[in-house]
This record gives C-alpha cells, sequence and structure tokens, in this order.
C-alpha cells in the first residue's frame, strides 16, 4: 500500500536507446521493479523531437526507428529520489520530469 500523495517520475528517451545490451526502457522498468517501486509504464509516442529539433514520427513515407517513448513510474517521493541516481547514470540523451501527484486508486487484482 502506497500513501495518497506520491511523485510521477516521466522519463523521455529514445525507442532505440540501449543500456547494459537492452533497450533502455526495458532496463528502466526492470530496475524499477528489482528496486520495489509502485509500478511502471512505458508508452511510445507517435511522434515528437527535442533539443536538437530533429523530428522523429510514425508517419509511413517518414519512419523513424528512433520513436520517442515515455516511461512513467509511480511511487513515494523518497523511493523516487532514491532511483534517480539509478537512472541518471543510464541515460545519456533525455528528459527526466518529477511531478506531485494524488494517488486516488492502487490496486493489484
Amino acid at each position: 500500500m502506497i500513501p495518497r500523495k506520491g511523485e510521477l517520475l516521466r522519463i523521455y528517451i529514445g525507442q532505440s536507446d540501449t543500456y547494459e545490451g537492452i533497450p533502455l526502457y526495458e532496463w528502466i522498468v526492470k530496475k524499477a521493479h528489482e528496486k520495489g517501486l509502485a509500478g511502471a509504464t512505458v508508452v511510445r509516442g507517435l511522434e515528437g523531437f527535442a533539443s536538437r529539433g530533429r523530428v522523429h514520427t510514425a508517419k509511413i513515407m517518414r519512419l523513424s526507428s528512433n520513436l520517442p517513448v515515455i516511461v512513467e513510474i509511480v511511487d513515494t517521493p523518497q523511493k523516487i529520489e532514491d532511483f534517480l541516481p539509478i537512472v541518471d547514470a543510464a541515460i545519456q540523451d533525455g528528459l527526466i520530469t518529477i511531478e506531485n501527484i494524488r494517488i486516488r486508486l492502487y490496486r493489484d487484482a
């Protein structure tokens, strides 16, 4: 059971980014699970760009092999803070944001 107030960690990376020989998003989810965080979800974007301004898209005429990926992790502020050094060491290019959230429901069926 986690408290009603938590944090949402969002990690913006590319689909083709890797770390330790596996896709970076898979590595992050694996590490979050190993560290006992409440949950993680990976979302692949259809289109996006970052600081360099290069647009990555899933459109047929401009199919990109490096679509944007967002890894979202929810837990307590302390557990998120403890997890950040692990993620920081693995990310070469990307963006990390943290938001305060109110947890309405957390069930495992």
